[in-house]
């Protein structure tokens, strides 16, 4: 598949995204930065990728509506893809996925954020804003209870991401809307499968995050995730979904319910090479809750920062810790992942004409003589005395 030529070239500059659109060079995230690869694609391959990776009936739906949404393993890697129809034609946007699903530690997150699945039931909330890496955390979190407990979860997506294996719990993952029309059914039927957790990757709506709260007050331990940029932000959104008649009894439901709050923001920690989560942790204190039930939605900062004993974190505090870590754990190390030394990014800037610098012969190394009975390390030194 042409796809998958794309998605390994994006592995090996270590992108986290990759964007294609007809008449464009393929335009990969590395680190943050966008930068321009190769040549401009022809816009019939785009389509053929498209109808390769969708199917005949699915591209009909999209040839209607215009975009679909879709999650695929190419060339080994799970990908989160969405097409959609630009001025120039079809445009691709890709997200990379891990290759693996880390817990906490293997994601370079505290500790603490394991607090949010202590609980049996409420509800924890993870936000921020999109390309933070919201859906990681959430892989993390479902990841820690999988290892560490035997719990029935239930995962709703759209689409799936990250693929699960049962270790200690029985994981079942369903698709929006390949497994359930819409998140509304899926949340309904989903009460009457026994669920332990139940994880929804993204309340959008008013009637989803209705009965998110009404699963969470239930019984259930739910987890879900939501765009905002911070705590308190996340907080007056749920709430001011609703109309304002009702929102103080959602306010105190809400209130009931919560275990807690991470909003996430990417940074690069150059000395590691890493773009990893920093953090803003809310808990479910007795001042937590207090404020929440009085609708003072700007005191959650104060809240958070009184909280440090507690486990709650401000961006600020959060971010002193980043700087104290020295043990990162940098990604499983692959052969693709050495190839960004040497794959060559080429940005759409004319380059100097004339003809290129000679290039000087190098300088000849002195032999170096193998014996039947040679010690290994003794010849392991002598080259590396050699190497320039």
């Amino acid at each position: 598949m042409l796809f998958n030529d794309w998605i390994q070239q994006g592995r090996e500059l270590g992108a986290s995204d990759l964007h294609l659109e007809s008449g464009s060079p393929l335009v990969a995230r590395i680190r943050g930065d966008l930068a321009a690869v190769g040549e401009p694609i022809p816009a019939q391959r785009i389509i053929q990728a498209g109808q390769e990776l969708l199917g005949a009936e699915a591209w009909s739906q999209f040839l209607a509506r215009g975009s679909a949404d879709a999650s695929v393993a190419a060339a080994g890697i799970r990908c989160r893809m969405s097409l959609y129809r630009t001025i120039r034609g079809i445009a691709v946007a890709v997200r990379l996925l891990m290759p693996a699903v880390n817990d906490l530690r293997a994601c370079n997150l505290h500790p603490d954020l394991g607090k949010l699945i202590g609980a049996g039931s409420g509800l924890a909330v993870i936000c921020g804003p999109t390309g933070c890496g919201k859906s990681t955390t959430l892989a993390a979190l479902i990841e820690e209870i999988n290892t560490s407990s035997a719990r029935n979860i239930i995962t709703l997506e759209s689409p799936l991401e990250y693929v699960f294996t049962n270790r200690r719990s029985f994981i079942r993952q369903r698709e929006i809307p390949t497994h359930s029309p819409t998140f509304e059914q899926a949340v309904t039927d989903a009460l009457r499968e026994n669920p332990d957790v139940l994880v929804i990757s993204e309340m959008r709506t008013p009637e989803v995050i209705r009965l998110t709260l009404s699963a969470a007050e239930t019984g259930h331990l739910v987890l879900a995730t939501m765009h905002s940029a911070s705590c308190a932000e996340a907080l007056s959104r749920i709430c001011m979904s609703f109309p304002a008649e009702i929102q103080g009894s959602i306010r105190a439901q809400l209130a009931d319910v919560l275990v807690g709050v991470v909003c996430q923001r990417l940074d690069f920690v150059a000395a590691h090479h890493l773009r990893v989560p920093r953090c803003e942790i809310l808990l479910a204190s007795t001042a937590a809750k207090g404020t929440l039930r009085a609708g003072q939605f700007s005191q959650i900062p104060n809240v958070i920062l009184s909280g440090g004993e507690e486990g709650m974190w401000t961006f600020e505090r959060y971010q002193r810790w980043m700087e104290q870590k020295t043990d990162w754990v940098q990604p499983a190390l692959t052969q693709s992942a050495l190839a960004e030394q040497t794959v060559k990014v080429v940005n759409l800037t004319p380059t100097p004409s004339g003809p290129p610098p000679a290039r000087t012969a190098p300088e000849p190394q002195a032999e170096i003589s193998i014996d039947e009975d040679v010690d290994l390390n003794e010849l392991a030194r002598q080259i590396e005395e050699r190497m320039p």
